[in-house]
């Protein structure tokens, strides 16, 4: 059994003795070459940093869009709520119908679907009314969690997508074992290997800060849904007078 050991890990001797060579190699190329840019680094990971290069154009994008649009505004505007206490408590429901088409918030929204239903179906309880105001108040809840999660979708393919760049680069490393170009192998493995950790690296920088993005993000989303369900919850509240004026 003993003398069965050298030959069964001889492979794997061979292939770290090469990649010992490789290393010193490529420490050596790096101290003769200080001016290597940025580009060279990413070009140099491989064809795997082409969709991790889109991924983080696409989440730098959804950043600043995120920025200006989940903001509070969005949601709920003091002009809009002034309005509609005025109309619900006259019980202009037509009026407060037609300034909700004119407005995109959210609670707006919640109110010309719920105003929708009461003008079509005048014999419709308040309770029904009140069903129809809470289902589409899910439907705002979920469309605005809904766009966040992209930026969770691309911090965990990002580094996935390294992962598979960095099984590249290791199947390239290990095939020059068996090339018959032995000048060339140090070189050729040090590809590899460059190729792998580069490739990590990208997954990883993307990754956790569209990670930390989202964390920001998502507690952004739920104090605006907090506060679409309490503006919600007072323009139902009056619609429940006019209900009980009957």
């Amino acid at each position: 059994m003993d003398n069965l050991l050298p030959v069964k890990f001889r492979p794997l001797i061979v292939l770290f003795a090469i990649a010992q060579t490789a290393a010193a190699q490529s420490a050596d190329a790096v101290a003769t070459r200080p001016d290597a840019s940025l580009w060279e680094v990413i070009v140099s990971g491989g064809p795997v940093m082409i969709p991790l290069g889109i991924l983080s154009v696409i989440a730098v994008m959804l950043v600043l869009v995120y920025l200006f649009t989940l903001r509070r505004g969005a949601v709920v505007t003091k002009r809009y709520m002034t309005a509609a206490d005025a109309l619900l408590r006259k019980r202009d429901y037509l009026g407060l119908l037609a300034i909700s088409n004119r407005h995109r918030e959210a609670v707006a929204q919640i109110m010309q679907r719920t105003l929708d239903f009461i003008t079509q179906h005048p014999q419709a309880t308040f309770a029904e009314a009140r069903e129809i105001a809470e289902t589409e108040g899910t439907r705002q809840a979920a469309v605005l969690n809904q766009r966040i999660a992209y930026l969770a979708d691309i911090g965990t393919i990002a580094p996935m997508l390294g992962l598979f760049g960095t099984v590249l680069g290791m199947i390239k490393s290990f095939s020059v074992v068996a090339s018959d170009i032995v000048s060339s192998r140090p070189m050729m493995l040090a590809e590899g290997v460059s190729e792998a950790l580069v490739t990590t690296a990208a997954g990883l920088v993307i990754g956790i800060p569209c990670m930390a993005a989202y964390a920001f993000f998502r507690g952004r989303v739920q104090a605006l849904i907090a506060e679409l369900e309490a503006a919600s919850t007072q323009l139902v509240a009056l619609l429940s007078v006019g209900f009980a004026k009957k």
